[in-house]
């Protein structure tokens, strides 16, 4: 099954379709910077690549699929075999690319016009153009930096790659004006939050390696905590469809069950695309539904949560085990594809019987991406506070999430600590796309992860297209 994504552009930056409207006939109305800043928002929506990238290149998952030929670039990465041939990296860098030359046409024209909310709508795109860079910096690195306005593909060759740390101030600095415009709560579902800015300020600080600073802006947020932010009840129903958009919800990207695209173009559907390429291959039983086997999480992941830890199962469902406990336990029936089976499948995101969309409802789900929920806040401020030397605050907001659980309380301190707090986060966040990142930027990918080279696979390749099209400028990532 191919997943390409874009079938019509040759180069990453020129993303205007044949016959688009031109700025001199848009951007004259409110209403047009209202529709250009949900194509923006459009473009955050190809969040199954990080789902499946984050967690197939980690110890939490295998790529699985119908075979080691579907999706090849997905088992490529598996076996951190990936090089600069391969479709979904490329999908990554042309994704983002996108979304940023969106958010710099609004950019590029926001002087045309004033309106009463045209600010909130500039900082919007700014945290956009934040979360695009934040995507493409973790991924590749050095990248080039093109701000407030869009690139022809004529420029291409005379742009280098800018180096990672001129773009972390890049985002930084979007994202602090972003948090000083956005408002702290939405009448519209959905919309970004200066909250939601916050939380990925900190993240972004915290890739750094800012503690000191990342525990500022996130002790901030949960101290003041004007979103009305707080952990869901019951973490075993969290990631059902009719417990979507709650309290723990800091920055989600939304979907909806209506048809949108099809397997020809991902980026043009409505729904959540991973749901159902993790779900049951050919699945006739009760609760879920049939899908694509794939980002299928290991037995390494399932041992590694402690007796009694409810997220388990909430995370990695032990199919032969639930089929096991069904009083028709024999009529019940799937398929093991041939790009490898674990027996576990993604517990968070996978389709339900009650909460498919239309048909074709692999590629319908209803079930938003929490890019960030609460509880990774909480996560990240106790890992921030602990790197900064507030043992005492960091146990505090580590043992929040574990106290959700039922889990008894952390009281190490200094590196027993950190290392709990890491633990901690995969126990947490597992199936949600950001294992491997934490590895490497923790400096423990090499211990965790079989096959992975220190020095080469902290970033993946620059696709090769995209340095042909650059005009060889580009240098490759070391060791590709």
């Amino acid at each position: 099954m191919s997943l390409w994504i874009f079938t019509a552009c040759d180069s990453l930056l020129n993303i205007d379709p044949e016959f688009t409207q031109d700025a001199e006939n848009f951007f004259n109305t409110q209403e047009d910077f209202e529709r250009a800043i949900i194509g923006v928002y459009d473009m955050m929506q190809p969040a199954y690549l990080n789902i499946w990238i984050g967690e197939i290149a980690s110890d939490n998952s295998i790529a699985g699929g119908e075979s080691v030929n579907d999706s090849r670039g997905l088992h490529e990465i598996e076996s951190m075999t990936h090089g600069g041939v391969n479709d979904e990296l490329r999908a990554v860098m042309r994704v983002n690319y996108t979304g940023i030359a969106r958010a710099n046409y609004i950019f590029e024209n926001q002087d045309k016009i004033d309106f009463s909310g045209k600010n909130v709508i500039l900082a919007e795109a700014k945290m956009m153009r934040a979360y695009f860079y934040f995507n493409l910096v973790k991924y590749f690195g050095d990248m080039p930096l093109i701000v407030g306005r869009r690139i022809s593909i004529n420029e291409i060759s005379n742009t280098p790659r800018a180096p990672k740390a001129e773009i972390y101030q890049q985002i930084e600095a979007d994202l602090r004006d972003a948090i000083a415009t956005l408002p702290p709560t939405v009448a519209e579902t959905g919309r970004l939050t200066s909250g939601a800015a916050k939380a990925l300020l900190g993240k972004a600080l915290l890739y750094q390696n800012k503690y000191a600073e990342a525990a500022t802006v996130l002790g901030e947020l949960i101290d003041n905590n004007q979103g009305g932010y707080s952990l869901f009840s019951d973490y075993s129903t969290l990631f059902y469809a009719n417990n979507q958009n709650v309290a723990e919800d800091v920055f989600t990207i939304q979907f909806s069950g209506l048809q949108g695209g099809d397997y020809g173009c991902l980026i043009c559907l409505n729904g959540n695309a991973a749901v159902g390429f993790h779900s049951i291959r050919l699945y006739n039983g009760p609760l879920y539904a049939d899908g694509n086997s794939y980002n299928l999480p290991t037995q390494d992941l399932y041992d590694s949560f402690a007796d009694g830890d409810i997220r388990r199962d909430a995370t990695a469902l032990n199919l032969d085990e639930f089929i096991a406990a069904q009083p028709n336990a024999s009529e019940i029936t799937y398929a093991i594809g041939g790009g490898g089976h674990t027996g576990f499948f993604n517990n968070k995101y996978i389709k339900r019987l009650d909460e498919r969309g239309l048909p074709d409802d692999d590629l319908t789900s209803p079930l938003n991406y929490r890019v960030i929920r609460w509880a990774d806040v909480l996560l990240m401020a106790a890992e921030a506070f602990q790197r900064s030397g507030n043992d005492g605050r960091a146990r505090t907001e580590l043992n929040k999430v574990r106290s959700r659980v039922s889990m008894p309380a952390i009281n190490s301190s200094g590196d027993a600590l950190y290392q709990a707090i890491l633990d901690e986060r995969r126990f947490e966040l597992s199936g949600e796309g950001y294992r491997f990142f934490d590895l490497v930027r923790t400096g423990q990918a090499a211990n965790r992860i079989n096959g992975f080279v220190t020095g080469k696979h902290e970033l993946f390749p620059i696709p090769q297209v995209e340095i042909d099209l650059a005009g060889g400028i580009w240098n490759q990532n070391p060791g590709y």
